[in-house]
């Protein structure tokens, strides 16, 4: 492939009638365009990721990881706990917020006990909510800058406030809040885009005004191709 084409997973179980995967597809679409690039991208089953060597994750230039459904949803955490261990551009958006977390926790073995540190997820069903995004970091205050702060969720979760300052320490950085002042897009510090939320961008992007996250992810594999 060119130096202006780039190949992307995405990873999940792709469904035509749910509605963020058809976005994510989309999505992507407005990113090339918005950028003058050639985006190829590829779906891949949680059950075929999971068998992934570390040789088969560099064949992509990033990787997405879609929100649900999926077929078996404990796969998610063993993907991305080796999507960590990788210097590929990687986003996550819907549920695998809550697997990231679960992931950072089990890393710094701050669960002894066992205890509950994470929620599940409080959106019911398969609907829509609105979050309000409140930006915290440099790059987000300047993404959010001239777009509105209302986001389409169909997964929330709330986490234990004594966890926060212990996986912020070391691993994570919480880029924004929502309007229940809990984390709702983090990122890893050791890496030059491992970003993740809650919320599903895909859905409220369009060909006119793709989403900031999405062309940034894009931005950021564009990057690290020409750095390789």
């Amino acid at each position: 492939m060119g130096k202006n084409s780039l190949k992307i997973a995405i990873i999940g179980d792709y469904n035509f009638t749910y509605n963020t995967h058809h976005a994510t597809n989309l999505a992507l679409d407005h990113a090339a365009h918005f950028l003058d690039i050639e985006i190829s991208y590829y779906w891949i089953k949680l059950q075929e990721v999971s068998q992934f060597k570390n040789f088969q994750f560099q064949e992509y230039d990033g990787i997405w990881v879609s929100p649900g459904p999926y077929k078996n949803p404990f796969l998610l955490y063993g993907i991305i706990d080796a999507l960590m261990k990788q210097d590929l551009p990687s986003f996550i958006t819907g549920e695998g917020f809550k697997t990231l977390v679960d992931v950072l926790i089990s890393r710094n073995n701050l669960n002894a006990q066992g205890e509950k540190l994470i929620s599940e997820n409080l959106v019911d069903g398969e609907q829509f909510e609105q979050v309000e995004i409140v930006p915290h970091s440099k790059e987000i205050i300047k993404l959010y800058e001239n777009r509105s702060h209302i986001e389409l969720s169909s997964s929330r979760y709330s986490l234990y406030p004594q966890i926060i300052p212990l996986l912020t320490e070391h691993e994570m950085d919480i880029d924004a809040y929502n309007q229940f002042e809990e984390p709702e897009i983090i990122s890893l510090k050791n890496r030059d885009f491992f970003v993740c939320c809650g919320f599903c961008p895909q859905v409220s992007s369009t060909r006119d005004i793709p989403h900031p996250l999405v062309y940034t992810f894009i931005k950021a594999c564009t990057i690290e191709k020409e750095d390789h």
